[in-house]
């Protein structure tokens, strides 16, 4: 029993389920102060999302709507992982997916690109915000959670003044790719007939495929190898002949890559039109922090922690605005996934408990065969 209970993966589902199930009880109790009339039916809500309509073609094309969105999530959520498990808290991801997203745009309305093109020209952009950061990390010792932070604001505002030359006369909000660049829309490979929505792309497998990659590369390549030596100790991997600075600043180019290409991921879908006057940036950046740690830290696992956080965010709106005011699911949304970052708190406390109760349990059978030694 202790060794199934020492094991990593099984250790990181109980953790994430504890944390989930903490959110919506403290989730429900939020409810039950505000309104103790519908709590139970509110959080259900916030759970069933696309489940809770009856009509079966609503629910696949409400299921095919998160997924979309789950595809960006979980790049977010792969960028994050990236980073930590070579020792770094790139934070800096919201602002490298800002980064995506404007170059993304701007490449498909200005200069007419292609979808593959302006992917990867947002992976380009992105890693070039995650090299400013290594940069500063490996040769002058900067937090990369500092320059992460002020280079979000600077990739915000800079990509509002860049996308204004490309927003509708009308309005503030960038140009339709589908009336002014149709050839960057992302193609969907026949998957939006099989959700019956026209947004569903290859975004999704190739998501999938991108997370799948990572695995491989930090857990069976020479390459990931010496990343993850760095990250536990660069002076050793520096002393073993390993080119820590290299390390650092090629782990967050990668991981500003992957950011990148989640902004190209549900801009190139046409599902939404960038704001040029927005003051705070896009949550999708820092909810990959929760789905990679909601993940236990495993690339596989962070695609189904992005697919239940964007599920629930996606069903908070379901909630009865008659009963609660129209915040209410968002707060419910982010207790869970605030709850969510406790993961790896949550597996440390079951590894100090278990090793306490081997310790208890070799002590006493230390002091019965010391007992039974006496007797004889």
């Amino acid at each position: 029993m202790k060794k199934f209970l020492k094991n990593d993966a099984v250790q990181s589902l109980i953790a994430s389920l504890l944390c989930i199930l903490m959110g919506l009880l403290i989730g429900y109790i939020v409810l039950l102060f505000i309104n103790s009339a519908g709590a139970g039916n509110a959080i259900l809500d916030v759970l069933k999302n696309f489940m809770k309509t009856s009509n079966p073609e609503r629910r696949v094309r409400l299921l095919g709507a998160t997924l979309v969105r789950t595809a960006p999530l979980l790049m977010c959520g792969l960028s994050v992982l990236f980073a930590y498990k070579v020792g770094l808290f790139n934070i800096g991801t919201a602002g490298q997916y800002v980064a995506g997203v404007c170059a993304s745009l701007y490449a498909a309305l200005a200069w007419g690109w292609g979808w593959l093109p302006c992917m990867l020209f947002a992976i380009v952009s992105g890693a070039v915000l995650g090299a400013i950061v290594g940069f500063l990390k490996a040769y002058r010792n900067v937090n990369e959670v500092i320059s992460g932070i002020m280079l979000n604001w600077i990739a915000l505002y800079t990509s509002n003044m860049i996308l204004t030359l490309q927003k509708q006369e009308a309005s503030h909000y960038t140009l339709k790719l589908k009336e002014n660049a149709p050839q960057a829309i992302l193609p969907s490979l026949g998957l939006d007939k099989l959700f019956n929505y026209d947004k569903v792309s290859i975004a999704i497998p190739l998501a999938i495929l991108l997370a799948v990659a990572v695995y491989i590369v930090l857990n069976r390549t020479k390459f990931g190898y010496e990343l993850r030596a760095t990250g536990n100790n660069k002076n050793a991997a520096k002393y073993a002949g390993m080119a820590e600075k290299r390390n650092i600043i090629l782990t967050l180019i990668i991981s500003g890559g992957l950011a990148g290409i989640g902004g190209a991921m549900l801009y190139l879908t046409d599902i939404e039109q960038w704001s040029v006057t927005a003051t705070s940036v896009p949550g999708m950046g820092f909810n990959g922090i929760a789905a990679t740690f909601l993940g236990g830290l495993n690339p596989i696992g962070t695609i189904f922690s992005s697919f239940f956080i964007q599920h629930i965010t996606d069903g908070g709106p379901n909630v009865d605005t008659n009963l609660y005011c129209a915040q209410i699911s968002d707060l419910i949304t982010a207790i869970i996934i605030y709850l969510c970052g406790f993961v790896l708190f949550l597996k440390t406390a079951m590894n100090r408990a278990i090793d306490r109760s081997a310790e208890r349990k070799a002590q006493k059978e230390k002091a019965l065969a010391a007992e039974k030694g006496g007797e004889k």
